[in-house]
């Protein structure tokens, strides 16, 4: 079976980076306040008894101009079951209504909401957003020109957020198709396409400028509950990010390959949400402070599983991609976990972020996985040898408890922009050891500091105390490590112990073998019959 270097490299016809799902949060800036929902009632609307009744008689009007344009343009309207999947029924309407650059049907919802209450305290009313409740959205589901299929939200009740959900995926077709370049699509993604660079090109044009316009085309084109005059007055929405998805797709040749790459890293991967190795992938220190559930899922979707690594509120994930392409998917849903607000005009930097994630994932994993060493570099690691400038570089023996322990530790250090200290790997390889530090001494980590860094596993700059782990110091560590703790460990254990119970197919083939070298052995010495 081929690794993944080799399948990557070598099976892989069609690699693009888009944006995926982008699901945006429409607020009200002067409306997020109790204080500024009385400003706007009294100043805005004219009415000196700010009460529930006047945001009453908005919801109220807002829903009549719903339905009043759904007669007017014979636009569906959908009343959804609590149960219902949304996208199910968008997609069914969507093939029957071959809507195009307009409003497909409209869904109605009851759904959660922080919306604004009014209680009569002292003979006026007061309006708090402290308790959630369940109101009336409404789901325009639209064909647009340029973005193809999305739908906008909008709560019918104050301080009515909106919600706009699109693909970055079909945006790109649209602009395929408007210029002529023939693809062939893989759901939400690309199969093939004629002129790969240029549709990269395109994925990587879509920016914010992009999104906030295609949003106040449709605000123009929907019923909403402020009037024209009300958001002319500086009550009108603004757009946050919600659910950002930053994807990679790699189509690979034929079927097979693409199940045997992701055989391979549902296999060897399952490690990967470990505060250790999320780091490798995220470029962020985790600490026990760190909040977050750190894990790594295999999600069995029928016969189809998916790989999940959480890193705090940020999803990465991959799965194959209806039998063609891996997609490697990071799903943003708390942007200030990585040092920016949820403006919309942060959505290259995430973007960028994204995509550094997830080609981090599949280094990682191509690491991981093509961690083999020749024969002569593996006797260069455990046999004693002389280095070019006639250094004397002591073996580091396979299977040595310290050896293992600090090949073990090593592990640790290799994501570390600053390097490690002596006492830093110190402490990891007497923990690993289960021995004190007045145990395993200084001198003795300067002796495995030297022998580790004439063989090339580490590199110290000069002048400085700090340590780095080399590309081959890691693959090296790697290797030994993984072979330690999951074939010769195990293996031993079996073999060795009094109560060890074989597999059964396992047991029978050591028999065979055991008789035959019995029979081998008889024949080349035969005992002298009994007189």
């Amino acid at each position: 079976m081929a690794n993944i270097p080799e399948l990557l490299s070598g099976h892989v016809t069609l690699e693009v980076e888009c944006l995926d799902r982008v699901y945006l949060n429409g607020y009200i800036g002067p409306l997020a306040t109790a204080g500024g929902l009385v400003a706007f009632m009294r100043e805005q609307l004219g009415k000196p008894i700010p009460s529930p009744v006047v945001l009453g008689q908005v919801t109220e009007k807002f829903r009549d101009a719903v339905k009043a344009m759904a007669e007017r343009q014979q636009i569906p309207i959908y009343q959804f079951d609590h149960k219902e999947r949304k996208d199910d029924v968008a997609n069914r309407i969507r093939q029957q209504r071959g809507v195009r650059d307009g409003i497909v049907f409209i869904g109605v919802a009851q759904e959660k909401a922080q919306a604004f209450q009014g209680k009569k305290i002292d003979g006026r009313f007061e309006f708090t957003r402290d308790k959630t409740v369940y109101v009336n959205h409404y789901y325009f589901y639209i064909d647009d020109e340029d973005f193809g299929p999305l739908f906008i939200k909008v709560c019918s009740y104050a301080p009515w957020s909106t919600k706009l959900c699109l693909n970055g995926h079909e945006w790109a077709k649209r602009q395929l198709e408007k210029k002529g370049i023939a693809y062939e699509a893989l759901d939400n993604g690309f199969l093939s396409c004629a002129e790969p660079k240029k549709l990269q090109q395109i994925c990587d044009s879509l920016g914010p400028e992009d999104i906030d316009q295609l949003f106040r085309k449709w605000l123009k084109r929907l019923p909403l509950p402020l009037r024209p005059e009300d958001r002319a007055a500086g009550y009108d929405w603004s757009l946050s990010i919600w659910q950002l998805e930053v994807s990679l797709t790699q189509i690979f040749d034929r079927p097979l390959r693409g199940r045997e790459f992701f055989e391979e890293i549902i296999r060897d991967n399952l490690d990967l949400g470990r505060p250790d190795r999320v780091q490798l992938i995220f470029d962020r220190v985790v600490t026990k402070k760190t909040p977050g559930e750190f894990r790594t899922r295999v999600i069995q979707d029928g016969v189809h599983p998916s790989l999940h690594i959480n890193y705090k509120n940020f999803d990465l994930k991959q799965y194959f991609k209806e039998g063609r392409g891996c997609r490697t998917e990071g799903t943003f849903r708390n942007p200030k976990e990585f040092g920016v607000n949820k403006g919309l005009s942060n959505l290259p930097y995430l973007q960028k972020i994204g995509r550094e994630i997830n080609r981090r994932l599949l280094e990682v994993e191509r690491v991981s996985h093509n961690s083999g060493l020749s024969g002569d570099s593996i006797q260069r690691v455990v046999q004693p040898a002389v280095t070019e400038d006639g250094k004397k570089a002591p073996g580091l023996k396979f299977g040595q408890p310290r050896v293992m322990a600090l090949l073990l530790a090593l592990t640790l250090f290799q994501h570390l922009i600053d390097g490690f200290r002596n006492h830093d790997l110190r402490q990891q390889v007497a923990d690993l050891l289960g021995v004190t530090l007045a145990d395993y001494t200084p001198h003795q980590m300067t002796y495995d500091l030297r022998r580790l860094r004439l063989k090339g596993l580490i590199y110290r700059p000069p002048k400085t105390n700090r340590y780095f782990v080399t590309p081959y110091g890691w693959k090296v560590a790697r290797l030994f490590s993984r072979l330690e703790a999951r074939v010769f460990r195990p293996a031993m254990a079996m073999f060795t112990a009094n109560d060890a119970v074989l597999p059964f197919p396992l047991r029978q083939a050591l028999d065979r073998v055991d008789t035959q070298m019995d029979l081998l052995i008889y024949e080349a010495f035969p005992f002298p019959k009994a007189s």
